[in-house]
Protein backbone atom coordinates (compact mmCIF):
# COMPACT_ATOMS: atom_id res chain seq x y z
CA UNK A 1 0.00 0.00 0.00
CA UNK A 2 2.84 2.32 0.78
CA UNK A 3 4.28 1.92 -2.30
CA UNK A 4 1.12 2.79 -4.29
CA UNK A 5 0.86 5.82 -2.20
CA UNK A 6 4.61 6.79 -3.26
CA UNK A 7 3.93 5.96 -6.91
CA UNK A 8 0.35 8.48 -6.21
CA UNK A 9 3.11 11.13 -5.11
CA UNK A 10 5.23 10.83 -7.76
CA UNK A 11 2.87 10.66 -10.40
CA UNK A 12 1.42 14.25 -9.04
CA UNK A 13 4.77 15.70 -8.76
CA UNK A 14 6.24 15.02 -12.08
CA UNK A 15 3.20 14.52 -14.36
CA UNK A 16 0.16 16.48 -12.85
CA UNK A 17 1.72 19.26 -11.47
CA UNK A 18 3.88 20.54 -14.95
CA UNK A 19 0.62 19.24 -16.74
CA UNK A 20 -1.18 22.07 -14.52
CA UNK A 21 1.25 25.10 -15.17
CA UNK A 22 1.57 23.96 -19.09
CA UNK A 23 -2.48 24.64 -19.46
CA UNK A 24 -2.76 27.45 -17.27
CA UNK A 25 0.26 29.40 -19.54
CA UNK A 26 -2.01 27.95 -22.54
CA UNK A 27 -5.02 29.53 -21.18
CA UNK A 28 -3.04 32.64 -20.13
CA UNK A 29 -1.46 32.91 -23.92
CA UNK A 30 -4.96 32.87 -25.48
CA UNK A 31 -6.67 35.41 -22.98
CA UNK A 32 -3.54 37.46 -23.49
CA UNK A 33 -4.46 37.95 -27.44
CA UNK A 34 -7.86 38.29 -26.43
CA UNK A 35 -7.33 41.61 -24.06
CA UNK A 36 -4.82 42.66 -21.35
CA UNK A 37 -3.62 40.11 -18.76
CA UNK A 38 -1.91 40.51 -15.63
CA UNK A 39 1.00 38.14 -16.26
CA UNK A 40 3.14 39.47 -13.10
CA UNK A 41 0.02 37.99 -11.41
CA UNK A 42 0.76 34.40 -12.81
CA UNK A 43 4.35 34.59 -11.75
CA UNK A 44 2.93 35.19 -8.23
CA UNK A 45 0.52 32.29 -8.36
CA UNK A 46 3.23 30.10 -10.11
CA UNK A 47 6.20 31.40 -7.31
CA UNK A 48 3.36 30.25 -4.23
CA UNK A 49 2.98 27.05 -6.13
CA UNK A 50 6.68 26.25 -6.04
CA UNK A 51 7.45 27.31 -2.91
CA UNK A 52 4.37 25.75 -1.45
CA UNK A 53 5.93 22.03 -2.79
CA UNK A 54 8.96 23.15 -1.13
CA UNK A 55 7.93 24.13 1.99
CA UNK A 56 5.59 20.13 1.83
CA UNK A 57 8.61 18.39 0.81
CA UNK A 58 10.96 19.65 3.48
CA UNK A 59 9.24 20.17 6.20
CA UNK A 60 7.74 17.07 7.75
CA UNK A 61 5.37 18.00 10.70
CA UNK A 62 2.57 20.80 10.96
CA UNK A 63 0.32 21.90 13.33
CA UNK A 64 -2.33 19.62 12.99
CA UNK A 65 0.39 16.55 13.68
CA UNK A 66 -0.78 15.68 17.26
CA UNK A 67 -4.44 15.75 16.27
CA UNK A 68 -3.76 13.45 13.44
CA UNK A 69 -1.57 11.17 15.49
CA UNK A 70 -4.44 10.51 17.81
CA UNK A 71 -6.74 10.64 15.89
CA UNK A 72 -4.27 6.98 14.19
CA UNK A 73 -3.65 5.94 17.49
CA UNK A 74 -7.81 5.31 18.50
CA UNK A 75 -8.89 4.91 15.11
CA UNK A 76 -12.24 3.00 14.98
CA UNK A 77 -11.09 0.42 12.25
CA UNK A 78 -8.47 -0.28 9.45
CA UNK A 79 -9.76 0.91 6.47
CA UNK A 80 -8.49 -0.20 2.31
CA UNK A 81 -9.89 1.19 -0.77
CA UNK A 82 -11.25 -2.26 -1.41
CA UNK A 83 -14.57 -1.66 -2.48
CA UNK A 84 -16.87 0.90 -4.07
CA UNK A 85 -18.28 0.90 -0.35
CA UNK A 86 -15.07 2.53 1.20
CA UNK A 87 -14.52 4.57 -1.75
CA UNK A 88 -17.61 5.92 -1.51
CA UNK A 89 -17.01 6.66 2.20
CA UNK A 90 -14.17 8.40 1.64
CA UNK A 91 -15.22 10.26 -0.84
CA UNK A 92 -18.31 11.47 0.30
CA UNK A 93 -16.55 11.87 3.85
CA UNK A 94 -13.70 14.18 2.45
CA UNK A 95 -16.04 16.42 0.72
CA UNK A 96 -18.34 17.05 4.09
CA UNK A 97 -14.55 17.64 5.75
CA UNK A 98 -13.70 19.68 3.11
CA UNK A 99 -17.12 21.69 3.62
CA UNK A 100 -16.19 22.79 6.67
CA UNK A 101 -12.85 23.21 5.94
CA UNK A 102 -13.43 25.52 3.49
CA UNK A 103 -15.97 27.75 5.65
CA UNK A 104 -13.75 27.75 8.07
CA UNK A 105 -11.38 29.29 5.96
CA UNK A 106 -13.71 32.06 5.79
CA UNK A 107 -15.24 32.68 8.62
CA UNK A 108 -11.95 32.32 11.44
CA UNK A 109 -9.20 34.58 11.14
CA UNK A 110 -5.95 32.33 12.14
CA UNK A 111 -7.67 29.94 8.88
CA UNK A 112 -8.24 33.35 6.73
CA UNK A 113 -5.10 34.67 6.83
CA UNK A 114 -3.53 31.61 4.92
CA UNK A 115 -6.78 31.24 2.58
CA UNK A 116 -7.17 34.94 2.08
CA UNK A 117 -3.69 34.66 -0.50
CA UNK A 118 -6.08 32.31 -2.57
CA UNK A 119 -8.12 35.29 -2.90
CA UNK A 120 -6.15 37.65 -3.35
CA UNK A 121 -5.86 37.71 -8.01
CA UNK A 122 -8.11 40.12 -9.12
CA UNK A 123 -8.58 38.25 -11.88
CA UNK A 124 -9.54 34.82 -11.82
CA UNK A 125 -7.94 32.11 -14.22
CA UNK A 126 -6.28 29.11 -14.09
CA UNK A 127 -3.11 30.32 -12.51
CA UNK A 128 -5.13 32.14 -10.02
CA UNK A 129 -6.06 28.15 -8.81
CA UNK A 130 -2.46 27.09 -7.57
CA UNK A 131 -1.89 30.52 -5.63
CA UNK A 132 -3.16 29.20 -2.52
CA UNK A 133 -0.50 30.35 0.19
CA UNK A 134 2.06 28.70 1.65
CA UNK A 135 1.62 28.02 5.58
CA UNK A 136 -0.89 25.70 5.16
CA UNK A 137 0.75 23.33 7.43
CA UNK A 138 1.00 26.28 10.03
CA UNK A 139 -2.54 26.99 10.46
CA UNK A 140 -3.13 23.29 10.84
CA UNK A 141 -5.81 22.46 8.06
CA UNK A 142 -5.22 19.33 7.95
CA UNK A 143 -6.98 18.40 11.47
CA UNK A 144 -10.44 18.93 9.59
CA UNK A 145 -9.98 16.01 7.99
CA UNK A 146 -8.76 14.03 11.03
CA UNK A 147 -12.23 12.47 11.42
CA UNK A 148 -11.42 9.90 8.45
CA UNK A 149 -8.72 9.12 10.13
CA UNK A 150 -10.30 8.28 13.12
CA UNK A 151 -12.67 6.10 10.90
CA UNK A 152 -9.54 4.50 9.62
CA UNK A 153 -8.02 5.80 6.74
CA UNK A 154 -4.50 6.21 6.67
CA UNK A 155 -3.58 9.96 6.97
CA UNK A 156 -1.76 9.80 3.72
CA UNK A 157 -4.51 8.40 1.59
CA UNK A 158 -6.27 11.12 3.26
CA UNK A 159 -3.83 13.95 2.21
CA UNK A 160 -3.66 12.55 -1.47
CA UNK A 161 -8.01 12.76 -1.50
CA UNK A 162 -7.55 16.39 -0.52
CA UNK A 163 -5.49 16.58 -3.32
CA UNK A 164 -7.38 14.57 -5.62
CA UNK A 165 -9.93 17.10 -4.66
CA UNK A 166 -8.08 20.21 -5.30
CA UNK A 167 -6.95 19.22 -8.85
CA UNK A 168 -10.54 18.89 -9.59
CA UNK A 169 -11.16 22.37 -8.88
CA UNK A 170 -8.10 23.37 -10.87
CA UNK A 171 -10.67 23.64 -14.02
CA UNK A 172 -13.42 25.61 -12.63
CA UNK A 173 -11.36 28.55 -11.63
CA UNK A 174 -12.22 30.05 -15.57
CA UNK A 175 -14.49 32.95 -16.52
CA UNK A 176 -15.11 31.38 -20.14
CA UNK A 177 -16.86 28.28 -19.13
CA UNK A 178 -20.51 28.89 -19.17
CA UNK A 179 -23.18 26.91 -17.07
CA UNK A 180 -23.66 23.86 -16.88
CA UNK A 181 -27.22 22.78 -16.65
CA UNK A 182 -28.25 19.87 -14.11
CA UNK A 183 -23.90 19.67 -13.52
CA UNK A 184 -25.03 23.15 -11.36
CA UNK A 185 -26.92 21.18 -8.82
CA UNK A 186 -24.96 18.63 -8.07
CA UNK A 187 -21.24 19.37 -8.71
CA UNK A 188 -19.24 22.78 -8.13
CA UNK A 189 -19.14 24.35 -11.35
CA UNK A 190 -17.24 27.11 -13.06
CA UNK A 191 -20.19 29.29 -12.52
CA UNK A 192 -20.42 28.19 -8.68
CA UNK A 193 -16.99 29.09 -8.34
CA UNK A 194 -16.61 32.49 -9.86
CA UNK A 195 -19.30 33.77 -7.24
CA UNK A 196 -17.06 31.76 -4.24
CA UNK A 197 -14.00 34.35 -5.60
CA UNK A 198 -16.21 37.25 -6.13
CA UNK A 199 -15.77 40.39 -3.72
CA UNK A 200 -19.41 41.76 -4.19
CA UNK A 201 -21.53 41.81 -0.84
CA UNK A 202 -24.31 39.47 -2.76
CA UNK A 203 -22.11 36.92 -3.14
CA UNK A 204 -19.68 37.19 0.10
CA UNK A 205 -18.94 33.38 1.55
CA UNK A 206 -20.82 31.15 -0.74
CA UNK A 207 -19.92 27.66 -2.15
CA UNK A 208 -17.56 26.46 -0.28
CA UNK A 209 -17.59 22.57 -2.06
CA UNK A 210 -14.76 20.73 -3.16
CA UNK A 211 -16.03 18.80 -6.06
CA UNK A 212 -19.72 18.75 -4.63
CA UNK A 213 -22.41 21.75 -4.26
CA UNK A 214 -24.90 19.86 -2.38
CA UNK A 215 -23.54 20.76 1.48
CA UNK A 216 -23.98 24.12 0.47
CA UNK A 217 -27.45 23.90 -0.44
CA UNK A 218 -27.86 21.35 2.23
CA UNK A 219 -26.15 23.96 5.00
CA UNK A 220 -27.55 27.16 3.31
CA UNK A 221 -24.44 28.49 1.71
CA UNK A 222 -25.01 28.34 -2.00
CA UNK A 223 -25.42 31.13 -4.06
CA UNK A 224 -26.11 31.07 -8.26
CA UNK A 225 -24.14 33.63 -10.31
CA UNK A 226 -26.64 36.33 -11.56
CA UNK A 227 -26.46 38.09 -15.05
CA UNK A 228 -27.42 41.41 -13.23
CA UNK A 229 -24.70 41.47 -10.77
CA UNK A 230 -21.20 41.58 -12.65
CA UNK A 231 -18.46 39.67 -10.17
CA UNK A 232 -15.65 41.39 -8.89
CA UNK A 233 -12.87 39.28 -8.34
CA UNK A 234 -10.58 39.61 -5.61
CA UNK A 235 -10.42 40.21 -1.40
CA UNK A 236 -12.68 43.02 -0.35
CA UNK A 237 -9.69 45.26 0.04
CA UNK A 238 -8.01 44.40 -2.71
CA UNK A 239 -4.27 43.57 -3.11
CA UNK A 240 -2.94 45.60 -5.53
CA UNK A 241 1.10 44.77 -4.34
CA UNK A 242 2.89 42.74 -6.70
CA UNK A 243 4.94 41.82 -4.60
CA UNK A 244 5.31 38.01 -3.01
CA UNK A 245 6.01 38.86 0.49
CA UNK A 246 3.16 41.19 0.95
CA UNK A 247 0.81 38.77 -0.92
CA UNK A 248 1.65 35.89 1.51
CA UNK A 249 2.00 38.00 4.83
CA UNK A 250 -0.38 40.77 4.54
CA UNK A 251 -3.48 39.09 6.62
CA UNK A 252 -1.36 37.91 9.15
CA UNK A 253 0.44 41.65 9.67
CA UNK A 254 -3.12 42.81 9.76
CA UNK A 255 -3.96 40.67 12.14
CA UNK A 256 -0.70 40.77 14.30
CA UNK A 257 -1.91 44.62 14.50
CA UNK A 258 -5.46 44.09 16.09
CA UNK A 259 -4.40 42.08 18.32
CA UNK A 260 -1.70 44.33 19.88
CA UNK A 261 -4.22 46.96 19.89
CA UNK A 262 -7.10 44.93 21.25
CA UNK A 263 -8.45 46.42 24.67
CA UNK A 264 -7.85 43.16 26.48
CA UNK A 265 -6.58 39.56 26.19
CA UNK A 266 -9.77 38.03 25.62
CA UNK A 267 -10.49 40.59 22.57
CA UNK A 268 -6.75 39.96 21.56
CA UNK A 269 -7.74 36.23 21.62
CA UNK A 270 -11.07 36.66 20.08
CA UNK A 271 -9.32 38.04 16.57
CA UNK A 272 -8.11 34.44 15.72
CA UNK A 273 -11.05 32.61 15.93
CA UNK A 274 -13.66 35.40 14.84
CA UNK A 275 -14.61 36.31 11.11
CA UNK A 276 -11.87 38.38 9.68
CA UNK A 277 -14.01 41.74 9.65
CA UNK A 278 -14.74 41.24 13.43
CA UNK A 279 -13.66 44.27 16.06
CA UNK A 280 -14.42 44.38 19.39
CA UNK A 281 -17.29 46.32 20.38
CA UNK A 282 -16.35 49.88 21.19
CA UNK A 283 -16.75 50.88 24.89
CA UNK A 284 -19.75 53.06 25.58
CA UNK A 285 -18.71 56.77 26.10
CA UNK A 286 -20.55 58.07 29.14
CA UNK A 287 -23.41 60.58 28.29
CA UNK A 288 -22.73 63.71 29.31
CA UNK A 289 -24.85 65.22 32.10
CA UNK A 290 -28.28 66.27 31.51
CA UNK A 291 -29.70 70.26 32.35
CA UNK A 292 -31.95 68.72 34.92
CA UNK A 293 -29.07 66.63 36.91
CA UNK A 294 -26.88 70.23 36.47
CA UNK A 295 -29.85 71.79 38.28
CA UNK A 296 -30.33 69.21 40.88
CA UNK A 297 -26.48 69.64 41.81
Amino acid sequence: MNSQLDRIDAILLFVVVPAIVLASLIEAWVLSRRARYDWRASGISFMDLILRILINLMVPLALSTPVTQWAREHRLTDLQLDGWQTVLLLFIGQEFCYYWFHRAAHRVRWFWCNHSVHHSPNELNLTAAVRIGLFGKLTGTFMFFAPLVWLGFEPKLVAQTLTLNLLYQFWIHATWIPKLGWMEYVFNTPSAHRVHHASNPQYLDANYGGVLIIFDRLFGTYVAERDDIPIRYGLVKPQRSYNPLRVEFDAWIDLGRDMLKAPNLKSALLHLVMPPAWQPPARPVPAPPSSVDTVRD
